[in-house]
């Protein structure tokens, strides 16, 4: 993750989920009224959840963050190709989904070098490159150990404060863009992940006792979610929901009461001890394949994979985040997320804005300090046009959501 001006570097958007449409200024904004007709499961009222506001004055808000996360047009590269005499597994540009799949995509992979006539020779103590310590990697990893590969090296040019390390943490298939052939895969593998997760939050995984959670996540509407296809797989079928703010603020909304939050930096951590003893950490920047003497790699270099397969495919998104302090922890046990419309920055970039709120805490931070706001999608924007406006304008239209 670079830094530049106290402001980290990471993003990306999923064109399914934002079907809304608003007004391109801020002061035209305007969300869902709370008069919109709810949606009816049973033909009862929708059930009234009294939901507390954060704190979103500026004294309440801390670190910001652009970020720009990984995207792959036409779906994540989840494939075995051969190049040369090397056996090449690649599993990259899930853009914002990377936690949400992860578990699951690492384990797909792996199956695919498992069954691969080239890979049947390759011992397990053989050695095997891991390219990239992102989520992706890290899961990758840890799959090979519990497959019994004994030789792995992960190499990249950094192992902390990654976007990785940064992400929200809702597990919600968003932030893609997923050719609709690859759905039902990327589907499968959600399921996986959100298994995995909920061993984790139930604390009956065997080598994971925290780093995800169970709690209500809110949308505007079911198809928003992405979440529809998990239903009656490993999750309930979604409630409608009014949240009342206690201000004379009420939204319609759709809760699904298993969702998960990911304790991202938490999880990072957690992985990284696991693999400690397991596999050998080496810094470095793989720029080509042929400086890697292993016969078998796995490319989870992510923002990375363009340079490195020459892939003109993989897209970088900006994102903006902000952490927030000094809150009440009680009041931020769920999570939201609703969208908005394509809109004009001053830099004269299409951004795609969305309203997110998670319980995320950065480590070592103080139990008030608790809750991350965001976020944007900037398809193709840089350091050079960092976009500093998108900051206020989130809190703006956070502050609207809620009526303060």
């Amino acid at each position: 993750m670079k830094y530049i001006n106290n402001i980290n570097t990471s993003s990306v958007y999923n064109r399914r989920t934002f079907i809304a449409t608003i007004a391109t200024t801020v002061g035209a904004i305007a969300l869902a009224a709370c008069n919109i007709k709810a949606e009816k499961d049973s033909g009862n009222d929708p059930e009234v959840r009294n939901v507390t506001p954060p704190r979103l004055d500026t004294a309440y808000l801390g670190q910001k963050t652009l970020c720009y996360r990984p995207m792959r047009k036409g779906s994540p590269n989840m494939s075995v190709e051969i190049v040369g005499e090397k056996i090449i597994a690649h599993n990259y540009g899930h853009g914002g989904s990377g936690w949400t799949l992860g578990p699951g995509s690492a384990k797909y992979v792996v199956d695919l070098v498992e069954t691969s006539a080239n890979a049947t020779s390759i011992s397990k103590s053989a050695p095997v490159v891991v390219v990239g310590a992102g989520v992706l990697g890290l899961f990758t990893a840890y799959e090979l150990t519990l497959r019994g590969f004994s030789n792995i090296i992960v190499a990249a040019s950094s192992f902390d404060g990654l976007t990785s390390h940064n992400a929200g943490g809702l597990l919600a298939p968003v932030s893609m863009d997923n050719n609709p052939s690859m759905q039902p895969v990327i589907d499968r593998i959600g399921i996986d992940a959100y298994r995995f997760y909920a061993e984790v939050a139930a604390g009956k995984h065997a080598h994971f006792s925290k780093g995800a959670r169970i709690m209500p996540a809110y949308f505007e509407n079911r198809s928003e979610s992405g979440l529809e296809p998990y239903v009656g797989k490993v999750m309930q079928p979604a409630k409608d929901v009014i949240l009342d703010f206690g201000n004379g603020t009420r939204r319609n909304m759709i809760s699904y009461d298993d969702g998960i939050f990911m304790d991202t930096a938490v999880m990072m951590q957690l992985l990284h001890d696991y693999l400690k003893d397991k596999v050998t950490f080496e810094q470095r920047k793989v720029e080509r394949y042929s400086e890697l003497t292993s016969t078998l790699i796995f490319d989870c270099s992510g923002l990375g994979a363009g340079a490195l397969n020459g892939d003109n495919d993989m897209v970088s998104v900006q994102g903006h985040l902000i952490m927030l302090r000094d809150q009440l922890p009680a009041n931020l046990q769920s999570m939201i997320l609703v969208y908005f419309p394509k809109g004009k920055t001053v830099s004269g970039q299409e951004v795609k804005r969305s309203f997110y709120i998670f319980p995320k805490q950065l480590p070592g931070s103080a139990v008030n300090d608790i809750g991350v706001v965001g976020g944007t999608f900037i398809e193709g924007a840089t350091p050079e046009t960092p976009n500093i406006e998108e900051f206020d304008i989130l809190v703006s239209n956070a502050r609207k959501f809620y009526g303060v």
